[in-house]
């Protein structure tokens, strides 16, 4: 791919006003003095703060300087989903907003793309600057469950700054609350070579963290649901019609258990019960029905799966743009 631009920077934020000017002349200093061509895309992510002033008065300055505001806040998937469809940069640098992440970063960042080779290149903070009971804990266990779900070997997925080929943001399809889970969408779309970065982590200078336990929780229902689609995504009735089959046949054979001793006991002259009293007829009826719901669910999943269409997850209300 022939880019004239040589890096794409995509920030991005919610309500970081005090930050933004701060950041966007670090992020200039660092792109002029190793002179790349470059393109700073600011997504504004229903910000109700002068956020999307600043952006606007830096365009004004500085053509290079673009921004994308969203009507609400739709979070920083749908949000870095917006910036990868209009990214140009034949490298494509993500960080944060909160000057938490350092731009200093970026040039070695971008030279391991160019000249090791790599497709996605991921920071890890390994002295970081938070509250060990409220992040630093938590992210040590998730990103342990991370690597052991997905197979990719990350010491911090949950780190904003990271380098990507252009090849592959334009092959990832980031939605939910799968930002985290970026290296893991690559390797699922045939990206393998995937590194990792120590990076600089600085204590937070303007605002309060917006991390709390329902991210948390979230990151995990979502590293189970991408955990499901890596294995079963392409081939749903797989899974649901594997389980439906064996639930309906362990139903099934109960059933048949009951029906032929009820028969032999017959045969025999023994006492019996009517077959409705058996508490394991409701059990065998039920499992049957559950068995037949799992195929269905599964025989669904195929057909959605062929039928689906790419839809946008978002609304621009305003954007920035120049040549």
């Amino acid at each position: 791919m022939n880019n004239k631009t040589n890096i794409t920077v995509l920030i991005p934020l919610l309500n970081e006003a005090e930050s933004i000017q701060e950041l966007n002349d670090w992020i200039v200093k660092v792109m002029q003095s190793n002179h790349f061509s470059y393109e700073i895309y600011y997504l504004d992510d229903g910000s109700t703060d002068d956020s999307w002033k600043i952006i606007q008065d830096l365009s004004k300055t500085n053509s290079n300087v673009k921004g994308i505001r969203f009507r609400r806040n739709y979070g920083k998937s749908q949000a870095l989903h917006a910036g990868f469809e209009k990214a140009k940069g034949a490298v494509v640098i993500t960080m944060d907003a909160d000057l938490q992440d350092s731009p200093d970063e970026i040039p070695a960042l971008y030279q391991k793309i160019i000249n090791e080779q790599f497709d996605l290149v991921s920071g890890w903070k390994k002295k970081r600057y938070d509250s060990k009971i409220r992040k630093n804990i938590p992210s040590k266990l998730f990103n342990w469950a991370a690597r052991k779900t997905s197979g990719v070997q990350l010491n911090d997925f949950n780190c904003g700054l990271k380098a990507y080929k252009n090849e592959v943001v334009k092959n990832i399809d980031v939605h939910g609350e799968m930002h985290r889970y970026i290296p893991v969408l690559a390797k699922n779309a045939g990206f393998h070579h995937i590194g990792e970065q120590v990076v600089q982590h600085q204590a937070r200078k303007y605002g309060v963290s917006k991390f709390g336990m329902s991210r948390f929780i979230n990151g995990f229902l979502d590293l189970i649901t991408l955990w499901f689609i890596s294995k079963f995504g392409k081939r749903p009735m797989h899974f649901f019609g594997a389980l439906g089959l064996l639930m309906f046949f362990i139903g099934f054979l109960s059933a048949f258990s009951i029906g032929v001793m009820k028969l032999y006991k017959l045969y025999h002259h023994l006492p019996t019960i009517l077959v409705t009293n058996n508490p394991l007829f409701y059990i065998a009826l039920t499992t049957m029905l559950i068995g037949i719901q799992f195929f269905l669910a599964g025989f669904l999943g195929e057909l959605i799966l062929r039928s689906k269409s790419n839809t946008k997850r978002y609304e621009i209300a305003e954007e920035i743009i120049k040549s």
